[in-house]
């Protein structure tokens, strides 16, 4: 679960870095990026989440 978290927030990190990259510069790339990166790490979030409630219930 430590792993996960930390995955998670790594990737956060990332992300917040891209978009850090697009507002200095202005290449839509980081900003392409930046948005993928935090479209997956949500929807990896949200699988985690949605594991641990399944767990709890079951």
């Amino acid at each position: 679960m430590v792993i996960v978290r930390t995955l998670v927030m790594l990737l956060l990190v990332v992300a917040a870095v891209f978009f850090a990259l697009f507002a200095a510069t202005g290449r839509q790339h980081y900003k392409r990026w930046g948005l993928v990166i935090l479209k997956w790490t949500l929807i990896a979030a949200a699988v985690f989440f949605g594991v641990l409630i399944a767990q709890r219930i079951g």
